[in-house]
This record gives C-alpha cells, sequence and structure tokens, in this order.
C-alpha cells in the first residue's frame, strides 16, 4: 500500500535545508561571471550630479537610495532641485513629491533654475520684462514634459501612500528617479525609530526591486551653532536610516563666510571659499566619498562647481551654454 503523506507532517525543517543548499555555493561558481566583466564592462548608462567636476567620483545608480541630509536652512532642497534639473537633461524622468512646499512653489523654483535669472530683478517689472519672463517659463514647461511629475500633497502622508505613489511612478510612469521631501514627514514622530526603519527598508527594496533610484531628504539635528559641519552620525532619528540607504550626501552651507561678508564686505578674507559643500559619506558601490565645494549664484539660485563657471544650460549634457 502507498504511505499517505499529511499536513501533520512537519516539512518545515526540510524546507529550511532545501533552501540553504540551494543558495549556498563555493565562490569558484561565480568565477565566470567575474571573467564575463572583465571582458564586457558595465554598459548600463551612466547617470551623474550636474557637476563635470564630479563625474569621476560619483553616479547614481538604479535599484539605489540616496539621503541628502542636513541642518534646516542649509539649501538641502535647493541642491536637489539642481540635480533634478540635471537628470531630466541628461534623459531621466523625475517626480517630485515635497511634502514641504506647495507643487507652483517647487515648479517656480525649478523656472529660476532653468531661467538661470532672479524674477524679482528690476528689468522683470515692467509689461515687456513680464512677457520675456513668462517666454522663459513657457519654455521651460514644454521641456520639462515627459521628463518631471509633482506629487500634489502637503502635509503629513502615510508611509504607504507614498510608497503606493513610488510604485506607481516607476511601473505606470517608468520613472527613474522619485524625491521624496522629507522623510519625516513619512513617519509619525521623531522618536518612531522603528516606523523610520520599516519605512527606510521599504524604499530600499522599492528601488531594488523596480530598478529607480530614490531621492529622500532628511534633517540633522539641530548644532549647538550654525557653524558645524555635518556628519552622517548628526542624523535625526533611527541609526538605520543612514545603515540601510546606499548613499548620504551631507548638505553643508558656509554660514560663516556670509557672515563675515555682512560684516566686513569686500574686506573679508573668506571670499575664496566655498558657498555650500557636498558632503558624501557613504557610496556603497563606488570607490570615493568626495567632498564638493560648490559656489551659490544668487539670481539663478544655480550652484555652481568653480566661481569661474558659466551657469547651467540645463537641455544640454554636459550643461554647457548651447552657443
Amino acid at each position: 500500500m502507498a504511505e499517505i503523506l499529511t499536513d501533520e507532517i512537519d516539512f518545515s525543517e526540510y524546507l529550511r535545508e532545501t533552501d540553504a543548499k540551494s543558495k549556498v555555493k563555493p565562490a569558484s561558481a561565480w568565477m565566470l561571471e567575474l571573467i564575463d566583466r572583465l571582458k564586457n564592462p558595465d554598459q548600463t548608462k551612466k547617470v551623474f550630479l550636474p557637476w563635470e567636476k564630479c563625474k569621476a567620483v560619483f553616479q547614481f545608480r538604479p535599484g539605489e537610495v540616496t539621503l541628502w541630509a542636513g541642518q534646516n536652512g542649509h539649501g538641502k532642497t535647493q541642491v536637489v532641485s539642481q540635480v533634478v534639473l540635471s537628470l531630466m537633461g541628461q534623459g531621466e524622468r523625475c517626480v517630485v513629491a515635497s511634502f514641504e512646499m506647495k507643487p507652483a512653489t517647487t515648479l517656480q523654483r525649478f523656472s529660476r533654475m532653468y531661467a538661470q535669472t532672479n524674477p524679482y530683478s528690476p528689468e522683470y517689472q515692467s509689461d515687456a520684462g513680464v512677457d520675456a519672463l513668462t517666454d522663459l517659463y513657457r519654455e521651460f514647461g514644454e521641456w520639462s514634459d515627459g521628463r518631471l511629475w509633482l506629487y500634489d500633497q502637503t502635509g503629513t502622508v502615510s508611509a504607504d501612500r507614498v510608497l503606493g505613489m513610488a510604485r506607481y511612478c516607476a511601473k505606470e510612469l517608468k520613472i527613474g528617479h522619485v524625491v521624496i521631501d522629507s522623510l519625516m514627514k513619512c513617519v509619525q514622530g521623531e522618536d518612531d525609530y522603528n516606523g523610520q526603519k520599516e519605512f527606510v527598508d521599504e524604499l530600499t527594496a522599492l528601488a531594488r526591486d523596480n530598478q529607480i533610484h530614490i531621492h529622500l531628504i532628511h534633517h540633522t539635528r539641530k548644532p549647538q551653532n550654525e557653524n558645524h559641519v555635518p556628519d552622517k552620525y548628526d542624523n535625526k532619528g533611527s541609526g538605520a536610516i543612514t545603515d540601510l540607504v546606499d548613499n548620504v550626501m551631507m548638505v553643508w552651507r558656509n554660514k560663516g563666510k556670509e557672515d563675515d561678508w555682512k560684516k566686513l564686505g569686500f574686506k573679508s578674507n573668506r571670499q575664496t571659499e566655498p558657498d555650500a559643500q557636498i558632503l558624501c559619506r557613504k557610496q556603497r558601490n563606488g570607490e570615493d566619498e568626495p567632498t564638493i565645494a560648490l559656489w551659490f549664484d544668487r539670481d539663478s539660485q544655480q550652484y555652481k562647481g568653480d566661481p569661474s563657471d558659466a551657469l547651467h544650460f540645463f537641455p544640454n549634457w554636459p550643461h554647457r551654454p548651447s552657443c
């Protein structure tokens, strides 16, 4: 008589054993893949920061999460806005979910950077000036179609809704870069460490499974003074946040230089210092953790990689002027 197998038998031990046997292999099993990488270098499209000097030291890779962190008022969102415009100029599709600014405010920032000018300057206060600026903004609107989406939601939002939005953008709109501003708007309470860990863990899985890049903006703890140069250990909340993400970019604004200029003007001896820095404090799949010096142009609100650099013309890559 045939032996009957019933659900009363505990198969769990054998399931675990089979799973281990199928996944634990000698290292040599991957040797052919390693050799193939030597003969056939990675042909995946490279995506870079806006500044040409950064091409050799940092890349945005599909399937990763980048944390952009810094003190309040130190330009995190400003820097990420310029990064988004650069990504668009490199042929990437982006969505910005800002829970701290209304879409029109976000779009105004993008338009000003794109137009390379200050809309509040005297030359734009006449009818002719308004018409000229309107043409520039319409040009940006046409260029951004098919490249930029904004999520219309401000204030606190549930983590599940944010994750759903990101999945929708990845699957339905084929968007490659998702910006979330900011982490603390998606998790209830700064001391909800488990909630923060779970949300960031879900983001890393979502990025990996859909091969998109997620940009997560985050705040650091309040320092003793604004001249403090931040490190990844200054980030608010759970330490798991920096552990889980692939890249950590700390944004620092040189308030000391600004204060010295306000006090001494052209007599200040700090004018050659950068206006801001991006301090890469983690790049899991890269070889460098660069510190990137930047100079701020107040009219366009763009950051430049060198004081002598031209402003970025975003439709081109590299973002050199079209003429």
